[in-house]
């Protein structure tokens, strides 16, 4: 055959006969490759509770079929009408094992339809991952499968109302974290929520989330201590709505909601009267004049039309028909923290020295004399990094590279910061994409915590996992006690992610477990871009693995916080149902950031089920017919 003949040739369709046994050959290969998989891992998988083995298979075979890339196959598979193997995640061999049933059978071979040697398959693969997760969350609710979990704020621990609200709702598991508060506030909240949900004769597990060793900023330093206020204006300047203070003895919290709080010496209360002036000179020296609209026990609550600035030893005096009545002095005001203001190309160095930080120092010209510096709450890190490596601070809002290392400092270049310079303050995160870092998954704290926990709760959320050793930690420390709670496996760095299919394999052992798409520290680890590929992985290997899913951190936040969902937020809320279990923050208007994620879930499971999408009839399509037969013209 001619040069010119032989590439007509290539280019001209395969026969149909043609393509179909080449496509059965290609499957038989990739079903070969799977159980070659299993046999390597033999060792691994005889170690895994009997019970769990047939999911650490089924995750071993996913992993074999994910090694490879699939796509020109996939589109093969696809023009013949074949399954495209895109769905199979909680049922690999079998899937496998029904497409080459059907590739036998067009190409006119016999075809024997028992499943050879599967560990699960359409039927029992995605039903072993429903009731992993009603052992780990609880039984679903009846209108829905994607259970609601909900971080509770320190002060509902006094707020009986607001836990019976969020279970009238729709939450289904309460979240405690041990990075805030104390054990007496906790077992608060713990007993709150076991009374309303008996009352109300439904399940509502409560996880606790230790810590874990988090890399935060030390203190940054502090400034003059200063109280403010100011009347809400309109655009023109004219007061709308005046400002309300509580001038408060004995360090009471004031009855009503107030912008500030003012600390006095004596107890203006036990003279003044509803309709007085307070008159002082605020800090600026300004004279200032503000009428009383509340006496209480130990407060005395005004209103001021105009803005005031405090500091201790102003004195403040009450008038009364043109009278003296009594007077007092502001008291010690809590310090006021200082921020560091950093922009692009300054430099900041971070510190293992326990001494507060503080911006940089600028000569009379503006050169910086001295540097910005911050202490860090690990200083055993600095060591473990490198030049050149990345590091971010607050959640990703500042990020900068490590110029410089040492012991006892990082010398970093700011490259991304606001515009007009970005604040970073005391106790903000710290992370180190690039860094291979060696740190205890359980700090102290989180071990006494763990005691508490074992105790009190159903689950226990694990931080910072970065290798299955981690886990097996965790595990033994739980094996000890007779009290074996659930745990949850928090995904939140590169570290974790790289080695996550060998996390997952150290999951399915003898305690439930499920895991946490932690997106919050994920996304400044891999960054922004990447964090949906990443979590859509983290997705399919756990449901592979018949591990349950919380799909976390930022969830309808604002509206959690500000009473109002961005549209970005009301997607990323529906593509949520995917997972076993939602979470949501805490905030000002958290009961109706959870009506109205139960409101999504509900209706969008009538439409997706993890990454199929269910045909259900859309009303938008109407009478179809007459709709078409009708001219628009």
């Amino acid at each position: 055959m001619s040069a010119p003949a032989a590439r007509a040739a290539a280019r001209a369709p395969a026969k149909p006969e043609h393509r179909t046994r080449r496509l059965l050959h290609a499957v038989e290969r990739l079903r070969d490759q799977l159980l070659k998989a299993e046999q390597l891992v033999e060792e691994r998988l005889a170690a895994i509770p009997a019970r769990r083995r047939p999911s650490a298979r089924n995750l071993i075979h996913y992993l074999a079929l994910r090694h490879q890339d699939l796509r020109r196959l996939q589109a093969e598979l696809a023009l013949e009408g074949l399954s495209s193997l895109g769905r199979c995640e909680a049922h690999v061999l079998a899937s496998v094992q029904r497409l080459l049933a059907a590739l036998r059978a067009m190409n006119g071979q016999l075809v024997d339809a028992t499943l050879e040697n599967v560990p699960v398959d359409h039927h029992s693969g995605p039903r072993t991952l429903a009731r992993q997760a009603d052992v780990v969350f609880g039984p679903a609710p009846a209108s829905r499968d994607a259970r609601i979990m909900v971080t509770l704020p320190g002060e509902a621990a006094n707020d009986p109302e607001l836990i019976e609200r969020l279970l009238a709702a729709g939450m289904d598991l309460a979240r405690i974290n041990c990075a805030h508060d104390d054990e007496t506030v906790w077992l608060a909240l713990i007993r709150l929520v076991r009374a309303a949900a008996a009352a109300r004769g439904r399940p509502c597990r409560i996880l606790m989330d230790l810590a874990g060793p988090k890399l935060r900023t030390g203190d940054v330093g502090h400034g003059e201590a200063v109280v403010a206020w100011s009347p809400e204006r309109d655009h023109r300047g004219r007061v709308l709505r005046p400002a309300r203070v509580a001038l408060v003895h004995g360090g009471i919290t004031p009855s009503q909601t107030v912008q500030t709080v003012v600390p006095m010496m004596g107890d203006l209360a036990q003279q003044a009267r509803i309709g007085d002036l307070v008159v002082c000179n605020d800090a600026r020296g300004k004279r200032r004049r503000m009428r009383v609209v509340h006496v209480g026990v130990h407060e005395v609550i005004i209103e001021a039309t105009t803005t005031a600035y405090l500091v201790a030893g102003i004195t403040c005096q009450i008038e009364r028909d043109g009278r003296w009545v009594v007077c007092s002095e502001v008291a010690e005001l809590p310090p006021v923290e200082e921020p560091v203001v950093l922009n692009i190309g300054d430099t900041l160095v971070v510190t293992a020295d326990p001494v507060a930080g503080h911006p940089a120092c600028r000569g009379a010209d503006g050169t910086v004399s001295k540097p910005a510096t911050v202490p860090c709450s690990l200083p055993e890190v600095l060591a473990q990094v490198k030049a050149g490596e990345r590091i971010c601070f607050d959640d990703g809002r500042i990020d900068g590279v490590v110029r410089q290392v040492s012991p006892t400092h990082l010398q970093v270049e700011i490259t991304r910061a606001r515009d007009g310079g970005a604040k970073l303050r005391s106790d903000k995160g710290i992370n180190l994409p690039d860094s291979d870092l060696t740190l205890p998954c359980l700090t102290a704290d989180d071990r006494r915590h763990l005691a508490f926990a074992r105790e009190h709760v159903d689950l226990i959320g694990l931080s910072f996992v970065h290798r299955a050793t981690d886990v097996a930690e965790l595990v033994d420390a739980l094996l000890s006690t007779p009290q074996r709670p659930g745990v949850v496996l928090k995904i939140e760095t590169p570290q974790a992610f790289s080695n996550l299919p060998d996390i997952l394999l150290a999951a399915l052992g003898r305690v439930p477990m499920g895991v946490m798409v932690a997106r919050g520290d994920l996304a400044v680890e891999v960054g922004f871009a990447r964090l949906a590929e990443v979590q859509e992985e983290i997705l399919w290997l756990c449901e592979a693995a018949h591990l349950p899913v919380i799909w976390g951190t930022q969830v309808l936040e604002t509206l959690a916080k500000k009473g109002m969902a961005t549209r970005a937020e009301v997607t990323d809320a529906a593509m949520s149902v995917r997972a076993e279990c939602v979470m949501l923050n805490k905030g000002p208007h958290i009961v109706e950031a959870v009506t109205f994620l139960n409101d999504v879930l509900e209706r969008m499971q009538e439409h997706q089920a993890k990454k199929r999408t269910l045909l259900r009839r859309l009303s938008v399509t109407g009478e179809l017919p007459d709709n078409l037969r009708k001219s628009h013209a």
